[in-house]
């Protein structure tokens, strides 16, 4: 549920939401049992919020209807769930399920063009460029290293380029400047 919410928003909303949401609403029956309205309480400092309460309701009731109340670990069964995409299930079977694979988010697409480990015309062509060259041992924890990389150092209007760890492998010379 919270990565759902987490689309399109900061992390620091969804977590001041869930905060105080998931102390008392913290199953797929609770929540739906809350229904939209009071979810819509909860969580309107997160942007959007009418729609995602919308979807957590529902998806939360097809949990309970389809799933006996636990969140399947296939991405068919994830993506079904409103407003569940590909990279919402990417980061659910990435985290939660152990599963290698690749939530390419605004984020890693830049870093993943901007550098030229993995260019792409769109996250899905990121993402399996990703998965194809990214070593093994590395897949459980690249996305987050890629996030944390284009939020803090790769930013999108002003690239920390003289302080990035990566400068000297980076093919983003164009815009780099020396220390």
């Amino acid at each position: 549920m919270a990565v759902v919410l987490s689309a399109q928003a900061t992390d620091k909303s969804v977590n001041l939401a869930t905060a105080v949401l998931f102390k008392e609403f913290n199953t797929p029956e609770k929540i739906a049992a809350l229904g939209v309205e009071r979810l819509e309480g909860y969580i309107k400092t997160i942007g959007l919020f009418r729609t995602k309460a919308k979807n957590v309701v529902a998806l939360s009731k097809q949990l309970i209807e389809k799933h006996g109340g636990e969140v399947p670990a296939e991405r068919e069964a994830l993506e079904a769930l409103p407003g569940v995409g590909r990279k919402t299930a990417n980061v659910v079977l990435n985290t939660a399920f152990g599963q290698e694979t690749m939530a390419v988010d605004t984020h890693i697409f830049r870093v993943a063009n901007r550098t030229g480990i993995a260019p792409g015309k769109d996250v899905l062509e990121v993402e399996r460029k990703l998965l194809k060259f990214t070593p093994p041992e590395f897949l459980k924890n690249a996305h987050h290293w890629l996030i944390l990389h284009g939020r803090y150092v790769c930013l999108a209007r002003k690239p920390g380029c003289p302080q990035c760890l990566i400068r000297d492998l980076c093919e983003f010379k164009g815009k780099t400047k020396a220390p």
